[in-house]
């Protein structure tokens, strides 16, 4: 079985994290982790389980005007910020616009500073929004994976998200074997 993880990150905490849950889903699947600015149709066609996760930005998914915000930090003078290295580029907004539909099972995650959701907002409710409006049944709630004032993750994120990825692996195999043998009759 194969998954996909298909993220957007601008400072690398989102990349990490979908890292992390490549690393619990591979007990069960092939798993590519692709950044959204090389997730074409094809990348994903096919896939028996689609994880997609980005970070917050102004209470939902980035848009072109908060991308090029958080590059512009990045570069000023005396930043501690570095660009994850496929930052530059079109985000999620613009890749679910250009998505075909997703007859599969998935999950949504994003990352956001370590607040109460009332005051950051959540991405991956906007996510998993989209994925559902394209035909992807989710397998659990979305999902936030927290970080810093000082833009790391909080310790023990990382490790939190490999045991969510493996909770997704334990899920998904059910729901795909169920729906094999039911194609088999």
């Amino acid at each position: 079985m194969r998954a996909v993880i298909v993220y957007e990150s601008m400072y690398g905490n989102t990349h990490l994290v979908a890292d992390a849950v490549a690393d619990g889903l591979a007990s069960v699947y092939q798993v590519d982790v692709v950044p959204v600015v090389r997730a074409d149709p094809q990348e994903i066609g096919g896939a028996d389980l689609v994880v997609v996760g980005g970070p917050t930005h102004a209470h939902g998914m980035t848009r072109a005007s908060t991308r090029q915000a958080a590059i512009a930090d990045a570069h000023t003078p005396d930043s501690p910020l570095s660009m994850d290295t496929d930052a530059e580029g079109p985000g999620l907004r613009e890749w679910f616009d250009a998505l075909p539909s997703l007859p599969t099972v998935g999950a949504a995650f994003d990352t956001r500073v370590d607040l109460p959701s009332v005051l950051t907002g959540r991405a991956s409710k906007a996510i998993a929004r989209r994925l559902r409006q394209h035909g992807l049944t989710l397998l659990v709630e979305p999902e936030s994976f927290l970080v810093t004032k000082q833009n790391q993750l909080e310790p023990g994120e990382a490790d939190r998200a490999r045991d969510w990825g493996a909770r997704l692996a334990g899920m998904a195999a059910p729901v795909q074997h169920h729906g094999e043998a039911g194609a088999n009759r």
